[in-house]
């Protein structure tokens, strides 16, 4: 599933994030991320993603 997490976050950095933690800090801090440049916010998702 971390597979599908981390393409979908290639994708759309939030959605992979929202898949692993919901709702949470982490959503909004990448979404706040990827609106100031799409690398932080892909960069912060794979890291969120492959933290757990």
């Amino acid at each position: 599933m971390d597979v599908i997490r981390i393409i979908l976050s290639v994708i759309i950095p939030p959605v992979g994030v929202f898949l692993q933690v919901g709702l949470g800090l982490q959503f909004w801090l990448n979404i706040l991320l990827t609106l100031l440049g799409y690398f932080p916010g892909l960069i912060h998702a794979v890291w969120v993603i492959l933290r757990k």
